[in-house]
C-alpha cells in the first residue's frame, strides 16, 4: 500500500516532533546534561514513533475497509495489516 498524504498527515506530524525531541536528546547526551531529562525525553520520543506507526496502520485499515466497502479489492489484505500492526506493538 502506499503512503499518501490524506492517510499520513498526522503520522507525518508525529515523526516530525519525535525528530526534533530526538535532536534534542542528542545534544543533551553530548553536552553531559542530567540523564533523568534525557531519558524522559527518549521515551517521549518512543512513544511518539509508535503513535506515528499505529495512525499509519489505522489509517490502512479505513483505507483498506472502505474499498471493500466500494467492492474493490483492498491493496492489502486483513492479514497483512495485522501482522504489520503486530510488528509494532
Amino acid at each position: 500500500m502506499k503512503l499518501r498524504p490524506e492517510m499520513t498527515s498526522d503520522a507525518l506530524t508525529r515523526l516530525k516532533r519525535a525528530r526534533g525531541q530526538l535532536n534534542a536528546v542528542i545534544e543533551m547526551m553530548e553536552s553531559g546534561q542530567d540523564c533523568r531529562e534525557a531519558l524522559t525525553q527518549l521515551a517521549a520520543v518512543s512513544k511518539a514513533i509508535d503513535r506515528a506507526g499505529f495512525k499509519i496502520i489505522a489509517s490502512g485499515m479505513r483505507h483498506c475497509g472502505a474499498a471493500r466497502d466500494r467492492g474493490e479489492e483492498p491493496e492489502m489484505t486483513e492479514e497483512e495489516l495485522e501482522k504489520l500492526f503486530l510488528a509494532l506493538a
